[in-house]
């Protein structure tokens, strides 16, 4: 297949929806007996029939976890560069049709908050700006890579999605990873919350990491905005999605994210509500379905359930995010995309993780593991 496209449209939302509320309690077990699942079994667990087995789950996914990853939990932080925006986004508070002030970062602002996120020990971050080809492309963007370079070992990106060559650019100049959401996987739910703008193309979108992976980006980050639309039903999408781009492009990593929707500038409340348990109850399906894929959680989530989530499945974690330009030293007052939830400290953090017995890593990789490829 030439993109995940095909494979995309040989799936219905609404059957899959009825297949999920479906399942029966003696399937769950049937497949929890599975020592590999596959993603009809990942369907069952993530069903509301499932829910009476998370603790189950969790110690299998601890398990798994822990034989795969160690007990390791690697850190990174955002670092935005500009909240200028082409789109309308209804639930993000860069969005074009909010009235804010819009700020992208000059060379010596990039410089002057890399520092202060060097000294809080990140040797991993991650650029984040609004979707602004005109003001934030590639150009923008390769200067900024090439700009901080030397300070990391780890640059991801989570920016508009480019073509093919303009990834292969970015990783020439030292890019590690993309990150790339589809928000959700349901088209017409899509258009309604992309109204304008070149994110309202759900197919170029869709089509994303298959652009990454033929430009041969070390990592892919894919997920879902829980909240726009069935979190189940995006999750196994999500799934579906993983899985084919593991079998297309198999040098590449890739991680998944699991953002629910925050207060922001433009308010918009969610259709479904995932809960706490949900989304550990998502968490550990992953993992059970997958033991190489990255779990991320970021600052989005509160620090009660940041606490307990470090031993069930998640690998990665941001910590004393700013989710504005210049938000760490330059301007810091500016609009946030979104209110984070946990804004404990990057030491708290820390201090936090190796109270469960866990071990902070700072970067995932090393540049000499990945010539060549």
């Amino acid at each position: 297949m030439s993109s995940f496209k095909e494979v995309f449209e040989t799936y219905d939302w609404d059957a899959l929806e009825q297949e999920i509320y479906a399942v029966k309690t003696e399937q769950v077990r049937a497949v929890l007996r599975k020592q590999k699942i596959t993603l009809e079994d990942f369907k069952i667990l993530i069903s509301p029939a499932a829910k009476p087995f998370i603790e189950e789950m969790a110690q299998r996914s601890n398990a798994t976890t822990k034989k795969r990853f160690g007990t390791t939990m690697q850190m990174y932080i955002p670092l935005y560069l500009s909240n200028e925006c082409q789109n309308i986004c209804t639930y993000c508070g860069f969005s074009m049709t909010n009235k804010i002030k819009r700020k992208t970062l000059t060379d010596a602002e990039i410089l002057k908050e890399v520092r202060h996120i060097k000294s809080l020990g990140y040797d991993h971050v991650l650029l984040v700006t609004g979707e602004a080809n005109r003001t934030v492309g590639t150009d923008y963007l390769t200067n900024a890579i090439e700009l901080i370079r030397p300070y990391f070992s780890n640059i991801s990106m989570e920016v508009q999605p480019l073509e093919r060559e303009e990834y292969e650019i970015l990783r020439q100049s030292g890019l590690y990873a993309v990150l790339v959401y589809q928000e959700t996987y349901h088209k017409a739910t899509y258009k309604m919350h992309h109204p304008k703008g070149k994110k309202s193309n759900f197919d170029y979108r869709l089509e994303t990491p298959d652009r990454l992976g033929k430009a041969g980006i070390h990592k892919i980050g894919i997920g879902s905005l829980f909240g726009l639309e069935d979190w189940r039903v995006d999750s196994f999408y999500t799934a579906l999605h993983l899985r084919y781009l593991q079998k297309t492009y198999w040098k590449t990593k890739y991680a998944i994210s699991f953002p629910r929707l925050r207060p922001h500038e433009g308010e918009v409340q969610p259709k479904v509500e995932m809960t706490d348990a949900d989304l550990v109850q998502l968490i550990c399906a992953y993992r059970i379905l997958d033991e190489d894929v990255e779990l991320s959680m970021s600052t989005r989530e509160s620090e009660v359930f940041r606490n307990h989530i470090v031993p069930l499945g998640i690998t990665s974690i941001s910590a004393e995010s700013k989710t504005n330009p210049g938000g760490y030293a330059v301007e810091k007052e500016s609009l946030e995309q979104f209110e984070i939830s946990d804004e404990r400290s990057t030491a708290a953090i820390k201090e936090m993780i190796q109270s469960q017995g866990y071990e902070v890593v700072w970067k995932d990789w090393e540049r000499n593991f990945t010539n060549g490829f």
